[in-house]
């Protein structure tokens, strides 16, 4: 009953909406607009020019304005060769998602009338950006789609060794061997420095990830072609791969090697070599030289979050911008035929919306004290089970804590700086564990600031022997996501860290973010001591996590095996 309610004035506003709609005129379709390629020509002059110096946000305002000038039925080169560059301006600062979009919307130009390059050019850049998104398999479509495409041979072989690295990054190194490897022996590959090196890079790289002793001698071919060519990011590159290789066996090398490629990543600017970089060094570094790495690492990822997102927000503004001034030229064409039918019809839409404005406020009246009922009741059981959780942390963490310094202030001899000492130490204790039961059931801001926020809980619990590291958050667009989800991603990555800090004895705990379709993936490692598989629904902690990501429809798994670190993800819908 209370269904039919809730559901009756709500039909009966959408069924007003829909008739008001019906009487709406559906206006006429407009010719189609002349084209003019020299305006169109000159306006993609400005916008190459101001590419080629970097100036991007000018660059693909002119582009895109050529792209708006263009006829589509006659002028699709001019519009793929516009959105590949704009599709390329975006990667270059970052904005994957955005570069994906405007690269998709040249595929529906593309004929085979065409040069094969406009094919290529829109291939490789889908290729590149599904890398960059982590979406190896369409990545590998796209570089297929181009590798077949009417090109020449060293395109191909480009292409060819695009895919290579793609099955290394799914960790198939034995398919990416066999591709690199007749690669070394190409002449087109031997005679061109750069592929060259680049392919003995990725082939030692590869023999190295399945256990060939091999491995090192062509990643010192590799280095030794980069740095004779001076071409410092390939070396930042090279000397990833180097730290990488000797992390176990010679960890000093590793160090080195690691620090060699954050100078070569810096000087080029390249901000992705520079963390994995800083994320190397971390690890192969101790105390304050691990915690100064660490410190550079998060203002560089600060740094890139800000730069990417106003990247983001130029971008959609150039056009929505475009859009709006298109769409306002159009409605003006169509202005004067549409003026006589909104006069006639205005006088009974008026009578509509005024039914509709009483309905709508009768059904929000109800809506809002049937709710209102439902959340009482709701808040009532929440507070009740805060209470008891905070209850039980103070009486686990807290009662005998407390217990045991009384006794020792009543015990012992208090004159001695020894025992004052070990006094300080414990209230101190008692203090920090006080305000950190304090902070998990603190609220959460959920609005502008919930990002910061999210990120300085995360971060607290980095300390000398732990560090918490934190991968691609800029991905998310949290200010889409309803607040509800935001607080059960805190509180679960709360709930995980906590879980970290108590039982697994980690030094290194890692946390990525991932965009996957329609769906936010969060992904958390440690190296601690794991736990066996059937012991989890033991610990409260993680059964509170497998809870609250079933309670918005979301999935969760865990990997954990005793004795070889922790593992989770879990999916939630955007």
């Amino acid at each position: 009953m209370i269904f039919k309610k809730v559901n009756f004035p709500i039909f009966v506003l959408v069924a007003l909406f829909l008739i008001l709609q019906s009487c709406e005129k559906k206006p006429k379709n407009l010719p189609d607009k002349k084209s003019n390629l020299k305006e169109i020509d000159r306006v993609i002059d400005l916008g190459d020019n101001y590419f080629e110096k970097v100036k991007y946000d000018s660059a693909y305002y002119y582009l895109n304005k050529a792209k708006s000038l263009c006829n589509p039925r006659i002028d699709k080169t001019r519009i793929i060769y516009s959105l590949a560059r704009m599709s390329e301006i975006q990667q270059n600062l970052g904005d994957y998602t955005g570069s994906e979009t405007t690269a998709i919307e040249a595929i529906p130009f593309l004929n085979k009338t065409m040069h094969p390059s406009y094919e290529c050019s829109i291939y490789n850049l889908l290729g590149i950006v599904y890398m960059k998104l982590y979406d190896y398999d369409n990545a590998l479509y796209y570089y297929n789609m181009g590798l077949h495409s009417k090109i020449d041979k060293i395109r191909k072989l480009k292409f060819i060794h695009n895919i290579a690295v793609t099955y290394m990054a799914k960790n198939d190194y034995n398919k990416a061997i066999q591709i690199l490897l007749p690669l070394t022996l190409k002449k087109e590959i031997i005679n061109d420095s750069a592929s060259y090196s680049k392919v003995l890079d990725n082939l030692g790289y590869s023999y190295f990830k399945v256990g060939n002793t091999k491995g090192i001698d062509y990643l010192n071919q590799g280095i030794k072609i980069k740095k004779r060519t001076k071409d410092d990011l390939g070396m930042a590159t090279s000397y990833l791969n180097l730290t990488k290789y000797y992390k176990q066996t010679n960890p000093r090398l590793a160090n080195n090697y690691a620090q060699m490629a954050y100078e070569k990543a810096t000087k080029v600017n390249n901000v992705d070599n520079r963390l994995e970089s800083l994320a190397l060094l971390i690890q192969s570094s101790t105390g304050n030289q691990s915690k100064l790495y660490f410190e550079k690492y998060i203002h560089i990822n600060d740094s890139i979050i800000k730069a990417r997102q106003k990247a983001r927000n130029q971008f959609a503004k150039i056009k929505y911008d475009s859009k709006k001034e298109k769409d306002e030229n159009q409605a003006l064409k169509s202005q004067k035929a549409q003026t006589a039918f909104e006069l006639e019809q205005q006088k009974n839409k008026n009578l509509l919306l005024y039914f509709l404005i009483l309905i709508g406020f009768i059904s929000t009246v109800f809506l809002y004290h049937f709710l209102k009922a439902i959340n009482k009741k709701e808040k009532i059981q929440t507070s009740y089970d805060t209470e008891t959780r905070i209850a039980k942390k103070l009486h686990d963490e807290l009662a005998n804590d407390v217990y045991h310094t009384m006794a020792f202030a009543e015990t012992q001899d208090l004159s001695s700086s020894q025992n004052k000492e070990i006094l300080l130490n414990n209230l101190d204790t008692i203090y920090s564990r006080t305000r950190n039961i304090s902070k998990e059931n603190s609220s959460i801001d959920t609005g502008l600031q919930f990002v910061s926020s999210l990120k300085e809980m995360m971060a607290g619990f980095s300390t000398e022997a732990t560090n918490v590291l934190i991968n691609e958050l800029d991905i998310v667009n949290w200010n889409a996501l309803e607040a509800n989800k935001k607080i059960i991603v805190y509180r679960v990555l709360q709930e995980l860290l906590v879980n970290m800090k108590k039982h697994s004895q980690s030094s290194l705990a890692v946390i990525t973010f991932k965009k996957i379709e329609n769906k936010l993936k969060i992904e958390y490692s440690d190296n601690g001591i794991g736990t066996a598989f059937d012991k989890i629904n033991s610990r409260n902690g993680l059964q509170n996590v497998e809870n609250r990501i079933l309670a918005i429809k979301g999935t969760i798994t865990f990997d954990t095996e005793s004795g070889k670190g922790f593992k989770t993800s879990f999916t939630i819908p955007l």
